[in-house]
């Protein structure tokens, strides 16, 4: 999600538009009483029935007996990534200001309560915490975590915060906005301790570990424990920069500009010398050399993040107006278009092109020699499992893609237009060059997080809210109870090659073929940013 309170015109496209143009609700006529009363009451439904002292996970079962973050939690868990607690403060925030009651203020700041409860003593966020306790929580890493097997960075606990996902950045940014709110002093030591941690964690290049404080007690399968690379997954980089400099921007922090401008121009040393001339996920911090990760995330230049990278370069230049960030571009788009592949490997790969994508390259190529890396995997759980990397594209796994779709003609397009521009007008925006006060945006939300409601009227939208004020959502991911998996030898078995979950111990969410009906946090924030929007109208 992007957050940075700047948006430039000429790469807005790059990102999705999260507020749906009044097409989309159609000629409906409701009363602006009818929607706050709509808005209301499901806020209400939320705040007094689905909260557990302020927190949420992403999706429950009506009566709450199951739910699930992004692997299933107890009741008692708090999910701080997205869409969780801190997506749902943000909101709220959001619905404070298009509508001006104070309920939902008050409601936002129950959130951040339990997010400050919640916050580490680094100033940090791990993916969740538990109310019950520390021991509660390492009881859940113990079975559910650990036997997730595709989602490996459950599967130990380290007892430290996590950069990844962007939890940690979406809970510091929604505590900077309810300080700058109507500054009030019971957040800022919340915020400076967020920004302490940030800035203690920053390496002197200017990257972040993906978390922190560092850790190296999880050598897995024989690698070094990549917790403590210099990582750019996950916008973890970007993330953090953008938290910098709303801080600046809304504090007026001068002390913190250093480290902005540290963080931006390592982007242009990690970017790797023709003719692989693009971004890796992960870096290793004495030679900044690509890394691995995850045992299916090997050490690789990666095509998706690069696209990111020349679009995030982009964007720094019209924060700037340093040509520095413009340099690389040319030779960042040369690569991608060496290593487009032909359109026999993506029939082997399984799939038909995509519409508004002209080329089909491989994720992830070796830096030393070009060469795709495909990611497989045998086995069906966690203990008789492992993945596997070769030059096949062919039964590759499911859950994380070993292809990308990019559009190299707007890369060009992009890149031209900004690069034509005047500098002037590009920067006049920039908080880092203005010299007026640029408050920070009114509304945060910005991506349609849910499907199943984006073409909806408004009309439709209020009918279907339950007498008890939530909206029965199909929730299209299920996992397996958790049962302990049984010491068994390594296995050859393929029949979970392809598949987001193994055998009945994988823990792993996945799919459903036969959606389970529940209660979403995304159906929520992307309904209420409809009403915002209709509001605003």
């Amino acid at each position: 999600m992007k957050t940075t309170s700047v948006k430039f015109n000429l790469i807005i496209g790059m990102w999705m538009m999260v507020l749906a143009t009044p097409s989309v609700y159609g000629q409906s006529k409701a009363s602006r009483n009818e929607v706050l009363k709509t808005m209301r009451t499901a806020t209400e439904f939320l705040m007094n029935t689905v909260s557990y002292k302020g927190g949420f996970i992403w999706n429950y079962l009506p009566d709450l007996s199951r739910q699930w973050g992004e692997l299933e939690a107890y009741r008692t868990m708090v999910w701080v990534q997205p869409p969780g607690t801190p997506s749902i403060g943000h909101l709220l925030l959001d619905a404070y200001h298009a509508t001006g009651d104070e309920f939902y203020y008050k409601s936002a700041k129950t959130v951040a309560n339990a997010l400050i409860w919640g916050q580490l003593p680094c100033g940090g966020w791990n993916y969740m915490f538990d109310f019950a306790g520390e021991n509660s929580l390492k009881q859940w890493y113990g079975t559910i975590g650990r036997q997730a097997w595709r989602m490996e960075e459950f599967q130990h606990y380290y007892g430290n915060a996590t950069f990844d996902d962007g939890g940690t950045m979406h809970s510091a940014k929604f505590l900077l906005r309810m300080y700058v709110e109507k500054n009030d002093p019971v957040f800022r030591p919340a915020v400076e301790k967020a920004i302490r941690f940030v800035l203690e964690s920053q390496y002197p290049v200017g990257g972040w570990p993906q978390r922190y404080p560092l850790m190296h007690d999880h050598p897995f399968q024989g690698k070094e424990d990549y917790s403590s690379f210099i990582t750019l997954n996950d916008d973890v980089n970007i993330e953090n920069t953008e938290f910098l400099l709303q801080c600046y921007q809304a504090m007026g922090l001068q002390e913190i500009k250093e480290p902005i401008i540290r963080a931006m121009n390592m982007l242009i040393i990690l970017q790797q010398g023709p003719p692989y001339a693009g971004w890796a996920d992960q870096y290793t911090v004495i030679d900044l050399k690509p890394a691995h990760a995850r045992s299916y995330e090997p050490k690789s230049i990666n095509t998706a993040t690069t696209v990111q990278m020349i679009y995030q370069m982009l964007e720094y230049y019209q924060l700037t107006g340093e040509t520095k960030f413009l340099s690389g571009i040319p030779a960042a788009i040369d690569f991608l278009e060496s290593v487009k592949l032909p359109e026999s490997e993506l029939k082997r790969y399984g799939k038909h092109g995509r519409a508004g994508y002209d080329a089909f390259v491989p994720r992830f190529i070796d830096p030393d020699n070009r060469k795709p890396l495909y990611v497989h995997r045998k086995g069906s759980n966690v203990v008789n499992g492992c993945y596997y990397i070769d030059q096949d594209i062919s039964n590759t796994i499911s859950h994380y893609n070993s292809g990308a779709f990019i559009n190299i003609a707007r890369i060009k397009d992009t890149f031209e237009k900004v690069k034509n521009a005047s500098v002037e007008e590009l920067t006049k925006d920039s908080p880092l060059l203005s010299k007026k006060s640029i408050p920070l945006n009114k509304y945060y939300t910005r991506m349609p997080y849910g499907r199943e409601e984006q073409g909806k009227s408004i009309p439709e939208l209020m009918k279907e809210l339950t007498k008890e004020g939530y909206w029965l959502t199909p929730i299209r991911m299920d996992s397996h109870p958790y049962k302990e998996c049984p010491l068994m030898p390594a296995s050859d078995e393929k029949k979970y090659a392809t598949t987001f979950v193994g055998d009945e111990y994988d823990t792993s969410t996945y799919p459903t073929e036969e959606p389970l009906l529940g209660i979403s946090m995304a159906t929520y924030i992307a309904n209420m940013m409809k009403f915002i929007h209709y509001l605003d109208e």
